[in-house]
């Protein structure tokens, strides 16, 4: 083993468990080498589940794939792998695993002096499974063609001839940092695709690839935004509906004649709970889009767009198709959001309004207490008198008898004299003795 190797394998023991997926991760998805003339065939398939999974996604995007490889004996990625580059013979591959959608293009070798119109006709589609198409039912979100074509000399009827190769009315175009020239109308072609024309004027080596690249992610990223925008749509009648019964909700609240608390804090409860739910099913969706669109603008002003006379910009088709549908996602959020604080709002309003009922009771309670604790005492003090009358007279009873005893001992006592003097002094004493024992259980009683 020599000295060198050894020494790589001690230092290698020195790194982070991370340091070398970490520093792979940036270049995990290159761009494409092309070069003019190249035709691309792209798909996003996008696999709907009830909550997003990344696991459960990647595996069954590594399935799809796996199929296609299988058709042409080729060796899959590994189940982990989130990109895929192969040269088939006939068209290239590259493969993308994203967090909610995975990115097919094929690439194909252009035809020098083929014309845009033959070569749309000529695309990688050509060279797809059938089969395999026909198993992505309902997966495929996002569908296009991008043909990338060589400027020529004195072609000069370029631009004339382009809006031919689309049927929309809304074409787009621009010149990419002046060195290439993009077309597209972001409309779904009667093929079933949306179509790109990128025409290199002088792109460097690496150029090309990364323009179109950056077109795809565009394309790809625009629709992925998009799909926040039907959910919104369908969550307004809803919100609509909360809205209205809070208003209800409220205006009932605000009323002074009495009304059953408990019906009013059901329905306070039941508004919270249909509105989390609604919540809970578009926060992820909305932040999604939210992200996806951000992507979009950031992949725009990397094109460092320059107008085309006549011919509207990308980023101002963005701005004026892709960004109000953007902004009716971020308002029904905000709506929710709102919505959940008056509802809070609400809820703490009945419960300041129960808390206030709550004291005024506890207030009469408290005063009945009062009341019959001042009707006790003048009860105890008229039983404190009959106490001291009977004690006494019990007392007195026993005086009496000790005169008697004394009066039969021979000794020159009168009983009756005897008990009419003790009377006072017995009555007093009982009364004191009363008086004393009553502070002294008012004083353990404070203790």
């Amino acid at each position: 083993m020599s000295l060198a190797y050894r020494a790589n394998a001690d230092f290698a023991k020195l790194n982070h468990p991370m340091r070398v997926p970490l520093s792979a991760e940036i270049h995990s998805r290159p761009f494409l080498h092309l070069q003019a003339p190249e035709s691309l065939t792209h798909f996003a398939l996008y696999l709907q589940q009830d909550q997003p999974s990344r696991q459960n996604h990647r595996a069954s995007q590594h399935q799809i794939l796996e199929q296609l490889c299988v058709h042409y004996g080729v060796a899959g990625p590994h189940p982990q792998a989130r990109y895929f580059f192969h040269d088939f013979g006939r068209f290239r591959l590259k493969w993308e695993c994203h967090t909610e959608f995975a990115t097919y293009t094929f690439v194909e070798r252009g035809e020098p002096g083929l014309d845009c119109r033959a070569s749309f006709e000529r695309m990688p589609l050509q060279h797809v499974p059938q089969e395999w198409l026909a198993g992505l039912h309902g997966k495929i979100i996002v569908a296009a063609h991008v043909l990338l074509c060589k400027e020529t000399a004195g072609d000069d009827s370029f631009a004339d001839g382009i809006s031919d190769l689309f049927q929309g009315k809304s074409l787009v175009g621009s010149s990419a940092g002046g060195n290439a020239e993009v077309w597209t109308d972001f409309l779904i072609q009667p093929d079933g695709f949306s179509r790109f024309v990128v025409r290199d004027q002088q792109l460097r080596e690496f150029q090309p690839g990364r323009l179109v690249g950056r077109l795809l992610e565009i394309e790809t990223y625009r629709m992925m935004a998009l799909l926040g925008l039907p959910q919104a749509e369908a969550t307004q009648p809803a919100l609509n509906t909360i809205e209205n019964e809070l208003a209800d909700l409220t205006a009932t609240l605000v009323k002074d004649e009495a009304n059953d608390d408990q019906d009013l804090l059901n329905r306070i409860t039941s508004l919270a709970a249909q509105l989390e739910k609604i919540s809970v099913s578009n926060s992820y969706r909305f932040a999604a889009s939210q992200a996806y669109f951000n992507l979009v603008q950031s992949r725009i002003q990397e094109l460092r767009e320059v107008r085309i006379e006549g011919t509207p910009t990308l980023a101002e088709f963005m701005g004026r198709r892709l960004a109000p549908a953007m902004n009716t996602c971020t308002s029904v959020a905000q709506r929710q959001e709102t919505l959940a604080k008056r509802i809070a709002r609400s809820n703490d309003l009945l419960r300041t309004r129960v808390g206030i009922e709550q004291e005024q009771q506890n207030r009469k309670i408290l005063q009945s207490l009062d009341a019959r604790a001042a009707q006790q005492l003048r009860l105890q003090q008229a039983v404190e008198g009959l106490s001291v009358a009977a004690i006494s007279y019990y007392t007195l009873g026993l005086v009496g008898y000790v005169g008697k005893a004394m009066k039969a001992g021979s000794l020159p006592v009168n009983p009756d004299l005897m008990t009419g003097i003790a009377v006072p002094l017995v009555i007093g004493a009982v009364w004191l003795g009363l008086r004393r024992l009553h502070h002294q259980l008012s004083g353990s009683a404070k203790h």
